[in-house]
């Protein structure tokens, strides 16, 4: 067991360790600290990734009795999670200042779920899936309640309502699953499953389970907290919102649909047509849309979807294809959110009129967001354009009877460029002048994201050569 520990787990021991510091923080020092809790996450962050060159990987590890495995798949997402949890403790300034006496709670909370997330990538049997979800969702319900008022505790309950049904459909084809196969872990079930005929159970079980999980990445039927959600929630939690959870739930789902689940033909056309609803939407409720975190949270439901698509079409270049998807589009959210989370700071309304004239006198922050909204939107130069050329020819070669999806998905990404241009727009208006103030932090963080998200789109070649090599080694 120790062995294991320092083998496989060392990183999420060091963020458990800054947890402990941060309640401890929080018990024992006065209120008028409150600067230094970012300064503690930040540092456990950093620390934990470091640890991430310790964990054995190759060709896999297994530990603690086969629940937790360790390859480069889980690494990589390891990294790029403890990276997203990095540039979002860097945009909690403004909540950190407005909630002084809960400072410490608040950064508890946010590397507590960046826990559970790593935690879900490694798991390898439902159980510690289930325990890491819980670990997850749980600080995600009080960090979207963070912010005072009425909109951010009803975003909150609205979420945990959502997931507690969730769960329980997950839950449901679990117990079916075990069941069938007599074992909750991963590989068990996959070799009992490859070793046997596929029945309709199966494939209900499979079914239950992928539509459980699904329901963090705001795709139907689980798509009603969405909008809720994202107008209550303030904009650094937003940030973790759309990024961490969502790398964490694509992630196992990608090890679920390549390995225990992959033997249901059923369940790649519900995925499908689940992903085609969730598009149609998204893109179509976005259209009459003037509030930019309600446009937002259309977009990530519409992003979520186009990914689950490929995902389900299991094969080694659709996997190197959502990895890549997954990579670019945190950082072009982040980026966004970062500019958001500047707007707020400055007390700028969230509809698109609210931006009218802030390109006049903040030319090198407007661009930077500008160049992330046209990443989105999937124009040239970006990563973006490149992320959504792999994933259409992903679809494309995964054969004629896909064609179709492929065909409505190109049609609703025309339609996306609508509500992206309409974002932009005001802040070109000269009729109005607006000066941000701001500081070090969020610059850095809208800057240097909007920075890689071009230089993903101008040169993508080493990321997509990654990409590649861990799925071909999952």
């Amino acid at each position: 067991m120790i062995n294991d520990l320092f083998n496989i787990l060392l990183p999420q021991a060091c963020l458990g360790l800054f947890i402990i510091i941060q309640l401890l923080c929080s018990m024992f020092l006065s209120p008028r600290y409150f600067r230094y809790a970012r300064l503690i996450s930040a540092i456990g962050i950093a620390l934990s990734t470091v640890l991430l060159s310790t964990v054995q990987t190759e060709p896999q590890y297994f530990g603690f009795k086969n629940a937790i495995m360790s390859d480069s798949y889980t690494l990589l997402f390891h990294f790029i999670i403890l990276l997203c949890g990095f540039f979002v403790v860097l945009l909690t300034r403004n909540l950190i200042h407005k909630q002084k006496q809960n400072a410490y709670t608040i950064q508890a909370l946010l590397l507590t779920a960046i826990f559970g997330a790593m935690n879900i990538i490694s798991s390898n049997d439902f159980l510690t899936l289930l325990v890491s979800v819980e670990l997850l969702s749980f600080p995600t319900y009080f960090l979207i309640a963070s912010d005072r008022g009425y909109y951010s505790k009803e975003a909150a309950f609205k979420y945990l309502i959502t997931s507690a049904v969730s769960t329980g459909v997950f839950l449901f084809g679990v117990s079916y699953l075990y069941g069938l196969t007599s074992s909750l872990n991963l590989t068990e079930i996959y070799e009992i499953i490859t070793e046997s005929e596929p029945t309709l159970l199966y494939a209900f079980a499979s079914v239950m389970i992928i539509l459980g999980l699904i329901s963090k990445l705001s795709v139907f039927p689980f798509a009603n907290w969405v909008i809720d959600v994202y107008k209550g929630t303030e904009t650094s939690i937003l940030a973790f919102l759309s990024t961490i959870p969502k790398l964490a739930m694509f992630g196992i789902l990608c090890r679920l649909l390549v390995f225990p689940l992959g033997s249901s033909l059923e369940l790649t056309f519900v995925i499908a047509i689940v992903s085609i609803i969730t598009a149609l939407w998204a893109n179509t409720y976005a259209i009459r849309e003037n509030n930019v975190k309600v446009i937002f949270a259309c977009s990530a439901a519409a992003n979520s979807s186009y990914v689950l698509l490929t995902a389900c079409l299991v094969s080694v270049y659709n996997l190197s294809t959502v990895i890549f998807y997954l990579i670019c589009y945190v950082l072009m959210n982040i980026s966004v959110f970062a500019f958001l989370n500047i707007t707020d700071s400055n007390k700028i309304g969230m509809n698109t009129v609210d931006f009218r004239g802030i390109f006049h006198k903040n030319h090198g922050l407007s661009i930077a967001y500008a160049l992330s909204i046209i990443a989105l939107a999937g124009f040239p130069i970006t990563s973006g354009f490149v992320a959504k050329i792999y994933l259409f020819s992903a679809i494309a070669n995964s054969g004629l009877i896909f064609v179709p999806f492929l065909l409505i998905l190109l049609m609703l990404t025309v339609v996306a460029l609508y509500y992206y241009i309409k974002i932009i727009l005001p802040m070109f208006d000269i009729s109005e002048t607006k000066v941000l103030k701001t500081v070090y932090s969020q610059k850095f963080v809208l800057i240097i994201t909007a920075a890689v998200t071009v230089l993903i789109g101008v040169y993508p070649e080493k990321l997509v050569e990654l990409c590649r090599f861990i799925a071909y080694n999952i």
